[in-house]
């Protein structure tokens, strides 16, 4: 087991470079989501061995649904695929399962099965990993300004898909690319971040490990002097 000296509450990760990956290998961009799916399983094991009590996944934002629709549906398959494939190992490890984002555009059948997952995983404790599907940090906001407005609160935070979620301590994007993405821009606001060229299907324990050690040694002040 890793001897960190400081464990995040709250890891979020975007996982980027699954298409590029596949692409540098003369594959179709699916392949590279096939490959990820392992890279999910070893983080996810890792934030158990480790202690860390939440796992957010960026898996497929609003902007998403304008991709071409034979790799939107590949996408959707898999998921529902992997949720049901996941399950033995989500109750062994003491994973809860959560599902956040629009998922009104959701299909009906990965509905249920997300639905089932939830229900099922829903007394565990070890980890709660989240998967953010159909999501957008703008619609969020958005959304939760409505429902705030009509239920005569001022507390936003109460109306987002995330309330009762701790915001992210570390935000990891790997692949390069150094931008948010529309994602989680409310919760994100104190976060560590850490960029990482690693393509997301080759982004396992040891590449993780790097990246918690990066965040132990980060000073968090929180606009306050320490």
């Amino acid at each position: 087991m890793e001897d960190f000296v400081k464990i995040p509450r709250h890891v979020s990760i975007i996982m980027d470079g699954n298409g590029r990956w596949a692409k540098e290998r003369g594959k179709d961009r699916v392949f590279g989501h096939f490959e990820g799916v392992e890279s999910v399983r070893a983080v996810t094991e890792a934030c158990v061995e480790w202690g860390i009590k939440y796992l957010s996944l960026f898996a497929f934002s609003e902007e998403n649904w304008a991709r071409p629709q034979a790799e939107v549906d590949t996408l959707m398959k898999l998921m529902g695929k992997c949720m049901e494939g996941e399950y033995e190992k989500f109750q062994k490890n003491g994973v809860r399962f959560v599902v956040l984002g629009n998922r009104d555009r959701l299909s009906d059948s990965l509905n249920t099965t997300i639905d089932r997952m939830m229900e099922a995983t829903a007394g565990n404790s070890a980890l709660t990993m989240i998967l953010f599907l159909s999501y957008s940090g703008k619609w969020d906001i958005a959304q939760a300004a409505r429902r705030m407005k009509a239920a005569g609160d001022d507390d936003i935070e109460k109306y987002l898909v995330t309330a009762g979620i701790p915001d992210p301590d570390l935000l990891i994007r790997t692949s390069g690319e150094q931008r948010l993405s529309n994602y989680m821009l409310w919760q994100c606001a104190y976060t560590e971040f850490v960029f990482t060229d690693t393509l997301w299907p080759d982004f396992r324990k040891e590449e993780f490990a790097g990246t918690i050690r990066e965040y132990a040694s980060r000073d968090r002040r929180f606009g306050k002097v320490k």
